[in-house]
């Protein structure tokens, strides 16, 4: 069955905040709702006339774990309009547009908001199971006597919190976490600590030029605080980024023999990003001038230790159904979880070996543009709001698409567990 095109009319997304070691200033549910409602506040239609609103998270907070239905009321859409809630870890925002594209071309959508959001700042802590056996026990406890011997089995070591946000960045399968998973890639394509690094400074240094030119203006929603604060960009951009400070750092993942540090590695960030869908009918209906199209997507599965390489085994399928070569894409955004992780796709794509026994090709794909790949930077500088991730480089995609003259571009994104996902968007 052909790809029925699905048309993206409009989108936006807040600026990315980096997380500081304590609770951002917004909630996932906030940074969505405020996108949201600047984004259909300047649409032709009503928010209510939406069939549906989907929203990719993965870290939810417990008062708010159906969070698409929370933002979907929040943002005046109304009781009729469905909302829901999709999570495929850092992809979580691509499965949103995934999921209505599914819906437009069924037939049972015309019209869709979608997005990703994550407020990873305000991932939780959580009682050891220790502590949580010992509370058990406490209120079980009857009388004096039975407290004082629940009191006598107290340890402070119980109080040690569990820190969320490396429980979820942790591969529950394989026991790695994943910047463990970025140094398996480093020492299989001998990714060097120089090479992270250079590659690091550059997406820094293409962030910086970016902010400066005015290229995040269209797609970006200022976030205005309770105390009146203005964040209006990406605040996780070091311009002061080079070899020699980022050579400063010690490895993280592999503190003895690894090569990925913090800098060389995504930014824990706050962020939300939206798209609107719609069928052509819907653009007919409503007389929309979209920005472009989604033309094709594709998801892969490969080993959870590996899962920095999924955006090569989405990818490739699809440069295949379409006969692209890797240099037919005008321009590319591969989300960069980790510098290891990017350099480990395009080298993979490039090695003969690989593609072969790997992705059953006759030989390597060859060598991406590079001067194509992540023009204004990503997420090395800017920050990845797992959620938030996978709708934002599809987003932006498009402005670069626009911005340059390209008609076609491929967004892609790793995902841990062991997947990849991704889409091919074209202009008008």
């Amino acid at each position: 069955m052909a790809f029925k095109p699905v048309y993206v009319v409009d989108g936006t997304r807040t600026p990315f905040l980096k997380s500081r070691n304590m609770p951002g200033p917004f909630a996932a549910a906030d940074l969505a709702t405020i996108a949201g409602r600047a984004l259909l506040a300047r649409q032709v239609f009503a928010p209510d006339e939406l069939d549906e609103v989907i929203l990719g998270c993965a870290s939810p907070s417990p008062d708010e774990v159906n969070i698409g239905r929370v933002v979907a009321l929040r943002m005046g859409c109304g009781q009729k309009v469905p909302g829901w809630t999709v999570m495929r870890n850092c992809a979580s925002g691509m499965q949103a547009l995934d999921s209505a594209i599914t819906n437009i071309q069924a037939g049972r959508s015309q019209l869709v908001l979608a997005g990703g959001v994550d407020a990873l700042s305000r991932a939780p802590l959580f009682f050891s199971e220790a502590m949580v056996r010992w509370l058990a026990g406490w209120y079980a406890a009857k009388g004096a006597g039975s407290r004082m011997q629940a009191l006598r089995r107290f340890r402070l070591a119980n109080l040690a919190p569990v820190i969320g946000i490396v429980k979820g960045l942790t591969d529950p399968v394989v026991g790695l976490l994943m910047g463990q998973t970025a140094e398996n890639l480093a020492w299989r394509f001998g990714i060097s600590r120089e090479d992270m690094d250079a590659y690091s400074v550059r997406s820094h240094q293409r962030l910086a030029a970016a902010q400066d030119a005015g290229h995040f203006v269209a797609e970006m929603q200022a976030l205005v605080d309770e105390r009146g604060n203005v964040y209006a960009s990406d605040d996780g951009l070091r311009r002061d980024s080079s070899l020699p400070n980022l050579a400063k750092l010690k490895p993280f993942f592999d503190r003895k023999y690894g090569r990925v540090t913090a800098g060389n590695s995504s930014q824990i960030s706050d962020g939300a990003s939206w798209l609107i869908l719609a069928s052509e009918e819907a653009v007919d209906k409503f007389g929309l001038q979209p920005l472009g199209k989604i033309s094709d997507s594709q998801w892969a599965g490969l080993a959870p230790e590996q899962m920095g390489l999924g955006p090569v085994h989405a990818t490739t399928p699809i440069l295949q159904r379409h006969g692209l070569h890797l240099n037919d894409v005008d321009a590319w955004e591969i989300n960069e979880a980790f510098a290891a992780q990017v350099l480990g796709c395009l080298r993979a794509w490039n090695d003969k070996a690989y593609c072969t026994e790997q992705l059953g090709l006759d030989d390597a794909l060859g060598m991406v543009d590079e001067t194509r790949l992540n023009m204004d930077g990503g997420a090395v500088a800017m920050g990845h709001p797992v959620g938030a991730s996978g709708a934002r480089i599809v987003l932006h995609l498009l402005h670069v698409l626009h911005r340059t003259g390209g008609k076609r571009g491929v967004a892609s994104i790793c995902i841990g567990g062991g997947q990849g996902g991704a889409m091919l968007v074209e202009t008008q």
